[in-house]
């Protein structure tokens, strides 16, 4: 299962991330663009992800699990910044949650989808917009 989820993530960010980078700078849509630092390499990062926005905070669905590198990266770093429709926020360490506050910040059909996938793991992410 792990090796499968690394075939998976090397594809998304070979082939994916390039293409979801253009559609995360735009002002719709689930889609942001996550800024991190390398815990071990100190390299600035930007990834695209898919976000929901709740009244304090953006909710991720861990997909391909919680061992991730752009989660590693920020709970050591303790922070970063997203930039969502066009605004950037800040926020501090990720916060994991349960499956079922995870699946009811998310649409209908985003939750069916996640569970044909098999995910069940969720952090969010408190922010405020950057000044």
């Amino acid at each position: 299962m792990e090796n499968d989820n690394q075939r998976k993530r090397a594809f998304a960010k070979r082939f994916v991330n390039p293409i979801l980078r253009n559609v995360a700078d735009s002002s719709r849509g689930p889609f942001a663009l996550l800024r991190h630092v390398g815990r071990r390499s100190g390299k600035a990062y930007e990834i695209p992800i898919m976000v929901w926005r709740t009244p304090d905070s953006f909710v991720i669905a861990l997909t391909y699990g919680s061992q991730v590198d752009w989660l590693r990266n920020l709970q050591s770093a303790g922070q970063g910044t997203l930039r969502w429709h066009k605004q950037e926020y800040v926020f501090q360490q990720p916060i994991f949650i349960d499956e079922q506050a995870g699946l009811s910040a998310l649409p209908p059909f985003i939750r069916g989808f996640l569970g044909l996938l098999g995910t069940h793991e969720f952090v969010k992410l408190v922010s405020q917009p950057a000044t």
